[in-house]
């Protein structure tokens, strides 16, 4: 059925869109709603769609009305799938939400499920590192996967330059703290605007 993903930046709603395509054995073809100005260029996306491919618009809110009922006629004829996200899913009509069959909330992940996940990318890096490390880096990422990725890649950079290459706790705290992340994942930016408020 078609899905549409609502919920912050950085969950992981397109790589979910591509496991969802790789299961399905098809094509994803990924765009957004900046992308596309004009219905046209939605036909022509479509028209490169092979039957049951996978279609992911990042953004689909940013979509005016009649970008989104160009695509009822494609979405009802089930010759692909759409996958729709989006921060703002009230932003979108109400014919083109109610094709929706599911309807999927991304939520921010909680400090051991990013903990694992930046265990899992150190590995893919090859980059040695300790349990309290990924932990200090994951209460640091604000529930977001992207987020603890960039991270875990500037630490490394650290633990290269700074230390063995390997990150332990102490080049963890040393490289968030160098690039003005703290415990809460603010960056200097970030607490310039609370100081602000």
């Amino acid at each position: 059925d078609h899905c549409l993903f609502y919920g912050p930046p950085g969950l992981g709603k397109t790589t979910i869109s591509n496991i969802i395509a790789n299961e399905l054995g098809v094509h994803c073809k990924i765009t957004s709603g900046p992308a596309i100005e004009k219905p046209g260029e939605i036909a022509a996306i479509l028209n490169n769609l092979s039957e049951g491919d996978v279609l992911f618009v990042d953004e689909i809110h940013r979509f005016n009305k009649a970008q989104q009922d160009a695509f009822l006629p494609h979405v009802e004829s089930g010759l692909i799938t759409l996958i729709g996200a989006t921060t703002r899913s009230g932003l979108l009509t109400a014919p083109l939400r109610a094709r929706f069959g599911i309807n999927l909330h991304f939520e921010y992940y909680d400090s051991e499920t990013l903990q694992r996940i930046i265990e899992r990318s150190s590995s893919i890096l090859n980059v040695p590192i300790t349990a309290e490390a990924a932990e200090e880096i994951a209460g640091r990422s604000r529930g977001t996967p992207r987020i603890a990725n960039a991270l875990l890649r500037r630490v490394r950079d650290f633990a290269q330059v700074k230390g063995n290459g390997r990150i332990d706790l102490d080049i963890a705290k040393f490289s968030l703290e160098a690039l003005n992340i703290d415990k809460y994942g603010l960056d200097e930016i970030d607490n310039k605007i609370l100081l602000t408020i």
